[in-house]
């Protein structure tokens, strides 16, 4: 016969419950350990600019300058160019690997039969949080949230509001953008005086499309902070040629809007019920291998394999943009950080995706958690 549990047994089992419970259904998504999985796979919907724009932008009507769809990008992976500005694929597409998720295609790739059951992908190179950056030449936050909204429609046609809406509160909702609010006053020439007024105006365009979401019901998402602008060959070749440093200003935009981004997700997380995120440092994670590239399998930190110029900073890889057709190609992507002016090598991705998957940032736990 069972013995009866005893008072402080009992009291004890009880404490444990009571935690356990709270571990899924209220946490920090960087402490939560709850290892609970869901059902079904969590779907995946991917807003942002060029580090997760898988082709979208081959099908709007834009320039080389926000195109990757022609050689040598995709050269390694996919041995042909699909719009990815890298030699090959991206953290969204290593993050969907890991979810056991399929790659996701892009939004607008006409002539296929569209299912979003998996998540879809919006992004889209060249867009910032603010909808005048790079303005008629790309698809801007406030566009990609229509085109979700459309998702949204399609999931509630197929299967009802009660099921789509589970999917939907079940999904993940992955975010990288800002860099290009800051990168354009540079490549544009612009007279504006960023303030830190202009940094609160890009983080709060970004928090009101995530609400937005979240009003729509979803409430696991994740984000990357933005990278050390002013360490990109596009930006640190603008130095004097007696300086191979970063350039600084640049760096410091960057600094103050991952500040502002900080605060706002602490924020949001005590003022909204359920609402959980995980936030990357791709800023320290860039740096690090900036740094200490050998740490890390890599012998070119500065310079990019595919450009042209001092540090390959000119964006002509590829020769079909308007900065001219001349452009160099290094020997191996896998040894350099930086794939053109502005972005980074498939190696390095994976490996910040791996980081951001099972770090302390603890992406996994969106997928795990209801």
């Amino acid at each position: 016969m069972t013995k009866p549990l005893g008072t402080s047994n009992f009291t004890l089992v009880l404490i444990i419950f009571v935690y356990l419970i709270a571990c899924c259904f209220h946490f920090h998504i960087v402490e939560c350990q709850c290892q609970k999985p869901t059902k079904r796979k969590a779907s995946l919907f991917i807003f942002g600019d060029s580090l997760f724009d898988v082709g979208n932008n081959n099908y709007i009507n834009t320039t080389t300058l926000d195109q990757a769809n022609f050689w040598p990008y995709g050269e390694t992976y996919f041995k042909f160019p699909t719009g990815r500005f890298s030699d090959g694929r991206l953290i969204s597409d290593f993050i969907a690997e890991y979810a056991k998720l399929p790659l996701l295609p892009p939004f607008l790739q006409p002539g296929r039969k569209h299912s979003y059951y998996n998540g879809a992908n919006f992004a889209s190179a060249g867009a910032g949080a603010l909808v005048t950056t790079f303005q008629g030449s790309v698809i801007d936050m406030e566009t990609q949230l229509k085109n979700f909204k459309k998702v949204k429609t399609w999931l509630g046609n197929k299967l009802g509001k009660g099921k789509s809406q589970k999917i939907l509160s079940n999904a993940v909702y992955l975010f990288s953008i800002g860099s290009n609010d800051y990168l354009s006053l540079f490549v544009t020439n612009s007279s504006m005086q960023i303030s830190p007024q202009y940094q609160q105006m890009v983080v709060g365009n970004l928090t009101t499309i995530v609400q937005e979401i979240y009003k729509i019901g979803g409430r696991k998402f994740g984000f990357l902070n933005l990278g050390d602008l002013g360490c990109l060959p596009g930006l640190r070749m603008l130095n004097s040629s007696s300086k191979n440093g970063c350039l600084e200003k640049a760096s410091n935009m960057a600094k103050l809007h991952n500040v502002e981004l900080y605060n706002k997700l602490l924020k949001m997380e005590k003022q909204l019920k359920g609402f959980k995120y995980s936030l990357y440092e791709f800023n320290s994670s860039l740096r690090e291998r900036i740094d200490h590239p050998a740490k890390y399998g890599i012998n070119e930190s500065k310079i990019a394999c595919c450009g042209i110029g001092r540090f390959r900073g000119i964006h002509s890889c590829g020769g079909k943009r308007p900065v001219g057709h001349k452009f160099e190609l290094c020997q191996d992507p896998n040894m350099h950080v930086f794939w053109d002016s502005y972005h980074l090598t498939e190696t390095i991705y994976h490996q910040m995706a791996a980081e951001m998957w099972n770090g302390p940032s603890n992406f996994k736990s969106l997928f795990q958690c209801l």
